[in-house]
């Protein structure tokens, strides 16, 4: 079985550009710094607002929950932690969210139960 981890990447613009990551496979040691890489082509080329879609990601472990951890504080200054959500996760699976919210990850970086909401939730 092959986990590992895939990115499409998307650019949607609601009321303001969003990068979207489109994540499939384990989110773990192996692909930690795939995804961080990925953001920062993404940040590096002017985006300012991310999407992680996590709807297909089978596993993430305490490395993913890192990788996720500096993605967001690539794209959210220091000085707006807690006043704008630059960072945004959306269709976690339950094993998934259960991990989230255990470790304490949704109390800062919103999680939206699709796309859509997650989308509509951004502004400027």
């Amino acid at each position: 079985m092959d986990n590992a981890l895939t990115i499409t990447k998307e650019e949607i613009v609601r009321n303001v550009s969003v990068t979207v990551l489109h994540l499939r496979g384990w989110l773990d040691a192996r692909s930690e710094e795939l995804l961080l890489a990925t953001a920062r082509e993404a940040y590096d080329a002017g985006a300012r607002f991310i999407l992680i879609d996590l709807a297909e990601v089978e596993a993430l472990t305490s490395a993913g929950m890192r990788a996720l951890q500096k993605v967001y504080r690539l794209f959210t200054a220091a000085q707006e932690r807690f006043k704008i959500a630059r960072m945004k996760l959306c269709s976690a699976p339950l094993q998934v969210y259960n991990v989230l919210g255990v470790t304490g990850f949704l109390q800062n970086i919103p999680n939206y139960e699709t796309q859509q909401s997650a989308l509509d939730s951004f502004e400027e």
